[in-house]
């Protein structure tokens, strides 16, 4: 059973109020505090499904909370309340652990959904924790050999989970679909390209990790119904540095392929791509996969302020040209590959519509 437990933190007691009053309105219960010191005792004495938290705060602000929070080992997820976005300030707080961003002045039906996510996100934390412990002496009894790839499969899992649980529950509403799509595009692009099994397998893990910066974009900007403005369009490009420092100083080669696909998936062969308008080969190999697979399916997808293209037409596109998407902004022996697969790109788009395995 979901319990019901909040806890708000803010030195301005107008706010406080504010936020513990549309909360409980919601049927919460929730208690208060003044200071991340007082936050942190009253998370000491009981139990929390979420603490939302103003990050500017005398004392010890909310990033500061955060961590201790995550240090101490207390189980509940935190919400971070500001007035102002920083790339280098969001990139801090996902590493500290904090679940998800409000920027103030905000609706309270943005609060009332932020706190919703958060808390059936720890309550599943809590049943898989439960989960685990009830099969640990079960694993005891395994085998040498299985028990030592189960470590190797709960390292990676483990190392998953404290990098993504800010990305909890997809952001976009395709985003999903899109993912299984793109790693099963680039799993097949390289088998063509005769790449090893495992490096196949591991490309499909990384690609679809390509957007997870994603979560460090304001929906506003993120949800818009219309074609981005200039200025807006150079803030969505930043998705690719914030994912590359999500997963970045990992051990683990997966992990490793997948920061490069998330920094490199938008830069282009020419040098006109972003983020740092690298050229033909020093573009990462499985960055230049990721980059046509990613455009096929973006043209494919039906989008507010654009039509979904049908496969002949986004065909041409890639390999002909439309003045935008230029066939030069491809790896050749990639694009060729493209063009031996295409019908199996087509049938993927097709038949993987529904994200709700992923989200």
């Amino acid at each position: 059973m979901i319990t019901r437990k909040l806890l708000v933190v803010d030195d301005e007691r107008a706010l406080l109020d504010s936020v513990a009053f549309i909360l409980k309105r919601e049927g919460y219960e929730v208690s208060t505090a003044t200071s991340g010191m007082e936050a942190l005792e009253q998370l000491k004495n009981g139990h929390y499904e979420t603490v939302i938290s103003d990050i500017k705060m005398p004392g010890m602000s909310g990033l500061e909370l955060t961590e201790a929070i995550k240090l101490s080992g207390i189980e509940t997820q935190v919400i971070l309340m500001t007035a102002f976005v920083e790339i280098k300030t969001t990139i801090e707080a996902i590493r500290k652990n904090a679940f998800d961003f409000i920027i103030k002045p905000f609706d309270p039906k943005d609060l009332i959904m932020a706190v919703g996510k958060a808390v059936r996100f720890n309550h599943l934390l809590t049943i898989e924790k439960n989960y685990k412990a009830n099969l640990e002496a079960m694993i005891e009894k395994r085998t040498k050999e299985l028990s030592d790839a189960l470590v190797m499969v709960s390292s990676l899992n483990d190392e998953l989970l404290r990098r993504l649980t800010t990305a909890a529950e997809c952001r976009d509403t395709d985003t999903g679909a899109h993912l299984i799509r793109i790693g099963l595009y680039s799993k097949r692009i390289s088998e063509v390209l005769g790449m090893p099994a495992d490096f196949s397998d591991d490309l499909q893990f990384a690609s679809m990790l390509h957007d997870i910066g994603k979560i460090g974009i304001s929906d506003i900007i993120l949800l818009k119904s219309a074609p981005l403005t200039k200025e807006e369009f150079a803030i969505m490009k930043t998705h690719t540095t914030i994912g590359g420092g999500i997963l970045e100083d990992s051990s683990n080669a997966r992990i490793e392929m997948a920061e490069t696909v998330a920094l490199h998936h938008h830069e282009r062969l020419d040098g006109t791509g972003y983020p740092d308008g690298l050229r033909g080969d020093h573009i990462p190999f499985p960055a230049r996969i990721v980059i046509i697979c990613d455009q096929y399916d973006a043209l494919r997808m039906k989008r507010p302020y654009k039509p979904s293209l049908g496969h002949a037409k986004t065909y041409e596109i890639i390999t002909i040209g439309d003045g935008k998407t230029l066939p030069q902004h491809f790896d050749p022996a990639i694009l060729e590959a493209f063009k031996k697969v295409a019908l199996d790109f087509d049938e993927i788009f097709n038949s993987h519509q529904d994200a709700s395995s992923i989200c």
